[in-house]
């Protein structure tokens, strides 16, 4: 057993500060680089911005499956650098307005969801891109709460990235109003690769006043862009019954990072 002079702290990441304009805060977000990351090199990656990203949310063990996969002798996804975006108010960042007045009432901070794209599209992924060796390909990683804004972000925003990993939305959020959004995907000029992952577990009803169903509601998501004219948009429906709401992100990442990487044509 070592000494404690001969012990070594385990680095895994860095965590930065900075000042959002937008949000009117500071902003918190830890950073994995891949091995072998060089400032000096030439060689770019891709970023994977995963929501809930603080060390006591999914950063720690979303890394350990972005690591696990970008092993060469697993080679499920190119090393990428890995941004998690650490919560303030996450009710008021992942959500937007609703009609429904218990609601407001219950979640008197919610609706924010429009600055909060703002923050992402305008001043995080700018900052990452000026500070690390970022090429074109961006995903995004959502559960729950965080499912609903990167659907959101998919339906109001679809070029912000070129994959969506969407894990048990909350879709009954204004009761299902997400779910009649005439997304530009949908149609059949969208030029831009889109590939989409939904995977929901066995999770029953949702907290929403009217009963709405979880696994419906995930779907019926998955059916509504199954039906785009897009050529480039495609999307695959996972259902994990023996997954609940609080078990399901493990198992959904990993299928996701294999179902991905084979670029498959899930409509």
């Amino acid at each position: 057993m070592a000494s404690a002079q001969e012990a070594k702290p385990i680095t895994i990441g860095v965590s930065e500060e900075f000042r959002s304009s937008i949000l009117g805060e500071t902003r918190l977000v830890n950073i994995y680089l891949p091995e072998g990351y060089n400032e000096q090199d030439t060689i770019k990656y891709p970023v994977i911005y995963l929501l809930d990203g603080g060390l006591d949310e999914d950063f720690l063990h979303t890394i350990g499956l972005v690591q696990f996969n970008t092993f060469p002798w697993v080679k499920r996804l190119p090393p990428s650098i890995v941004v998690g975006i650490v919560n303030t108010d996450r009710q008021r960042d992942m959500t937007f307005p609703t009609s429904i007045a218990k609601d407001k009432q219950k979640y008197p901070t919610t609706g924010g969801s429009a600055k909060f794209i703002d923050f992402i599209a305008k001043e995080l992924q700018p900052y990452i891109q000026r500070h690390y060796r970022t090429n074109k390909h961006k995903t995004i990683i959502g559960e729950s709460l965080a499912g609903l804004l990167a659907t959101e972000i998919l339906f109001e925003h679809p070029a912000l990235f070129d994959k969506y990993i969407i894990i048990s939305p909350s879709l009954w959020w204004d009761d299902g109003s997400m779910l009649d959004s005439k997304a530009a995907i949908l149609r059949q000029d969208y030029p831009k690769h889109t590939d989409i992952y939904i995977a929901v577990g066995k999770e029953g009803l949702t907290p929403g006043d009217k009963p709405r169903v979880m696994e419906v509601d995930a779907n019926m998501l998955a059916d509504k862009i199954k039906k785009t004219k897009s050529r480039k948009v495609n999307v695959y429906f996972d259902y994990l019954p023996q997954e609940d709401h609080a078990t399901i992100s493990h198992q959904a990442l990993l299928n996701a990072f294999k179902i991905l990487s084979a670029n498959p044509k899930g409509r």
